[in-house]
Order: C-alpha cells, then sequence, then structure tokens
C-alpha cells in the first residue's frame, strides 16, 4: 500500500541548449544554398555566419557572381592548393581562385579529348577577375596508334608535315579575346613529370600555334607583360609575333627568353622596339650574334621608352656590344643592360669607358662572364672616375683583376650610398 512518488528527468538538459529559431533558418539556408542562394537578402551579422559555413564545393555558377566575400574565397585557396602566395594575384583571395582554376583547366587540357565546354563555360564566370595567366604547360592531342601513324605517314611522305599537324595544342583566342582585364600573360609550351614518356615532339610550338597565339594577342589591347618563354621560338615564330605586336598600345614588358631566336628575330624585335612603348626587353638565352646585336643598337640609339635590355646567354662579340655601346652614347632612357656572356673582350670594355663618361642614365650593367682582360677593366676603370649615376656593375669572371675590380666596386657603392640618402632627403611622392 506504499506509493512512491519520482521525478525523472535529464540532469544535463537544459533550456540553452534548444537553438533559437534563427539559428535553425540559418542552418536550412546553409544547406539549402545551391537551391536558393538568398545571401543579399540577409542581415550583414547572418551574411556572415552563412559564409563562414559554406562549403567550398558549391558550384562556381551560384558563388562566383554572388560572393565578395575575401575569406570564403581564401578557404577555397587554401584547401585546393598547398602554397597560396596572394600577393601575386593583387592580394585578393578571389581573383587568386579563378586565375589559378583557369590555370589548371588549360594545363590539363587535351585538345581533341576535353571538352572544350570546360573552358567556354567558366569565362562568363571568371572574366571580371582574371588579370594574369601563368601557364607552363600545353599538353598536345593524344597520340594516335602507330600503325595509323606509319599509314598516314606513307600516304603523306613528310614525317614533318604530320608531326605539325597531330601536335597543335589548345588554340588560346577564344579566351585571351574574352578576357577584357587581361594585363599579363606568361606561357611556356612544354609537358611537366613526362617521366618516361619523353619525346621531343611534347615540347613542340608549332607554327600555327603562334599564328593561333599571336592573332590573340593582338587583340588583347589591354596586355601590359607577354612572356613566351622555354618554347622554341626561331626567327619566323618571333618575326610573327612581333608583326602582332606593333603599335600595341599597353605592351610595356616582352619576355622571349630561352628560345632560339638568332639576327632575323632579333632585326624584328628592333623594329618593334620603336613602334611600341616597351620599357623591359629580355631575350636572354637566345642565338643572337653580331648583326642582330647591330640591328638592336639601331634602334636603341633612337629609343625613348626601353628601360632595361636583357641579352645575357647570347653571342653579339665585340662587334654586337660596340654597337650597343655606340647607341648609348646617344641613348637616355636606358638604365639596366645585361650582357653577360656573350663572348665580348677589350674593345668592347673601351667603349664603355666612354659611355660611363658620358651617359647619366645608366643605373646597372652587367659584364659577367666575359673576358674583358686586365686593360679592359682599366679602361673601365677609368671611363667610372666622373660617374655618379651607376649603382650595379657585375664584373664577375670577367679577367678585369682583383685590384681593379675591387676599385669599381668601390665606386659603385659610393654612388649607392650616395642614391640613397638622396632618396631619404627627398622621397618621391609617388604613391
Amino acid at each position: 500500500l506504499y506509493c512512491t512518488h519520482r521525478i525523472i528527468e535529464d540532469p544535463e538538459w537544459s533550456l540553452a541548449t534548444v537553438p533559437h529559431l534563427t539559428e535553425l533558418c540559418l542552418q536550412h539556408i546553409v544547406h539549402n544554398f545551391e537551391k536558393n542562394p538568398i545571401l543579399d537578402h540577409l542581415l550583414p551579422e547572418h551574411q556572415r555566419k552563412v559564409l563562414d559555413r559554406l562549403s567550398t564545393g558549391l558550384p562556381l555558377t551560384v558563388t562566383a557572381n554572388l560572393i565578395s566575400d575575401e575569406d570564403y574565397w581564401k578557404r577555397c585557396c587554401t584547401e585546393c592548393w598547398q602554397v597560396c602566395d596572394v600577393s601575386n594575384h593583387g592580394d585578393s583571395w578571389k581573383r587568386m581562385f579563378f586565375e589559378r582554376h583557369l590555370e589548371n583547366i588549360l594545363k590539363c587540357f587535351i585538345p581533341n579529348t576535353t571538352d572544350p565546354n570546360q573552358v567556354l563555360e567558366l569565362i562568363p564566370l571568371c572574366k571580371d577577375y582574371v588579370r594574369k595567366l601563368e601557364v607552363d604547360q600545353f599538353l598536345p592531342p593524344v597520340k594516335v596508334d602507330q600503325k595509323e601513324e606509319r599509314d598516314d605517314l606513307s600516304d603523306t611522305g613528310s614525317e614533318f608535315g604530320l608531326g605539325e599537324v597531330s601536335m597543335h595544342h589548345y588554340d588560346l583566342g577564344v579566351l585571351i579575346t574574352a578576357l577584357p582585364h587581361l594585363e599579363e600573360l606568361h606561357l611556356t609550351y612544354s609537358v611537366k613529370d613526362c617521366g618516361m614518356n619523353f619525346e621531343w615532339n611534347l615540347f613542340n610550338f608549332t607554327y600555327q600555334d603562334c599564328c593561333n597565339l599571336a592573332a590573340a594577342v593582338k587583340m588583347c589591347h589591354n596586355l601590359k607583360v607577354f612572356k613566351l618563354t622555354r618554347s622554341k621560338v626561331d626567327d619566323d615564330k618571333a618575326r610573327l609575333l612581333v608583326r602582332n605586336l606593333l603599335d600595341h598600345p599597353c605592351l610595356v614588358e616582352l619576355n622571349l627568353s630561352h628560345n632560339r631566336i638568332g639576327d632575323k628575330g632579333a632585326r624584328a624585335v628592333g623594329k618593334l622596339i620603336n613602334h611600341s612603348r616597351l620599357e623591359i626587353l629580355d631575350l636572354c638565352n637566345n642565338q643572337i650574334r653580331h648583326p642582330g646585336a647591330q640591328a638592336l643598337a639601331q634602334a636603341l640609339a633612337q629609343n625613348s621608352t626601353l628601360t632595361s635590355l636583357n641579352l645575357r646567354l647570347n653571342c653579339v662579340e665585340d662587334e654586337g656590344g660596340e654597337a650597343i655601346g655606340r647607341a648609348l652614347l646617344t641613348n637616355t632612357t636606358l638604365q639596366s643592360i645585361h650582357l653577360g656572356s656573350n663572348n665580348l673582350s677589350e674593345p668592347t670594355a673601351v667603349l664603355f669607358s666612354q659611355v660611363l663618361a658620358q651617359n647619366t642614365t645608366l643605373t646597372s650593367i652587367n659584364f659577367s662572364c666575359n673576358r674583358l682582360g686586365l686593360d679592359g677593366g682599366k679602361e673601365l676603370l677609368d671611363g667610372l672616375a666622373d660617374n655618379k649615376a651607376l649603382t650595379e656593375f657585375d664584373l664577375r669572371l670577367a679577367e678585369v683583376g682583383q685590384e681593379t675590380e675591387y676599385l669599381i666596386h668601390q665606386i659603385v657603392w659610393a654612388n649607392r650610398e650616395a642614391a640613397r640618402l638622396g632618396r631619404l632627403q627627398h622621397p618621391s611622392t609617388k604613391p
């Protein structure tokens, strides 16, 4: 007959654990964002909570033109790539994501195999954010069956013709002309990590590739920097590229280093120097000899925009070196010249002694890995006696003698210190 009254409850239960209706609504918005992206209708504090929880795997068709929050795009970048240097992309995470995402698609694109819509569908999503593209790989089409290749070869009778037809790469024309803000284009036509599948024809930059690229660059009116390196660009291809770059309205930097450009290509580039606004020209590691250097010097003597010229690892010899020196007696804009490893000797040093005595705009000269000799070094030292402009002078392995090199270094160091103090006393007004 005894009656026991007990109250049973969860001792850990608390009203505080019940989510607010607002929280439940935000969770629902996050889970259904792809179908109903109502970000703009939320209060700022609620937008922040939604953005912090959104998946980085959402389709770009949903997020590209809707989400501008940098923290969201930072998450997208860090989840895709281990190394993320946002300073290379204007300190914008969103710009970085779209530039690198597009670059990855281009690096993996296989002509006649990859669906071109992968690129075309991305254009309206990324066109407002892409300002620089760096593509260091272009894959060729999948090689056809060897039996079919032999049959084709027997029909055409030309192995070269077969290689040219079968190895064309992705045509950048449609893409580049559809990117209105593109300012920098860095390209290398090669294949990375090919391993045991290495073949020389994997690295062909065909004439048709060059035609397509030249036409595209010509139409890219806001392009400021164009780099085409390590792509076997020869004289004919260089001339084709230059023909399409003449009178370009914005191009200020051209880099064709580590190619196969000879004297004919150098003559074309010389013509470009005075038919453009070029400020920086890099022709390092090509096949330019003294006729090509003389053509460049002739253009340099009349030029008023170029500030940097790199001819390292060519073979201009003294005839080319002296021609460039004579041009610098009248040129008043060039600030930096690199003539390292060009088989130069004393006659070039003698002429550059006059340049050092008269030219007041050159601040950097590189004569490394030449054979200027002891007398050539003394000539340069004499020319530097009253020079106050030169702040960098590289004479490593130039055989000018240790004492002469030391004395030249002392003069250049004094000029550099004077320039530094001048900047401190009269800071630039530029931002």
